[in-house]
């Protein structure tokens, strides 16, 4: 079965979803420390760190860019019922 492993930064506000993934890719910040001063989810205190899991352990919208999406580069902003992320993969087997 496929699993993956990911990170990710939870806000509330599309447009800080955007400029904090603009600050990542110009190498103004890295995803851990935004993740560490702006995600509201607990697992913003270990960088994004989700750990491994599998398909359908998240929820629908994340799984499609966790196991279909590159590897290593940060998406988003995703929608989901709690709010927008940024997600970058790991690593994934399929």
């Amino acid at each position: 079965m496929a699993n993956a492993s990911a990170r990710h930064i939870l806000v509330s506000d599309e447009n800080l979803c955007k400029e904090l993934k603009e600050k990542i890719n110009n190498k103004e910040t890295t995803f851990e420390a935004a993740a560490s001063e702006f995600s509201t989810c607990p697992s913003g205190q270990s960088g994004g760190d989700l750990g491994n899991f599998t398909p359908g352990q998240m929820v629908p919208e994340f799984d499609v860019v966790v196991f279909k999406e590159a590897i290593n580069e940060v998406h988003g902003p995703v929608k989901t019922d709690f709010g927008f992320h940024l997600i970058e993969i790991t690593s994934r087997e399929d």
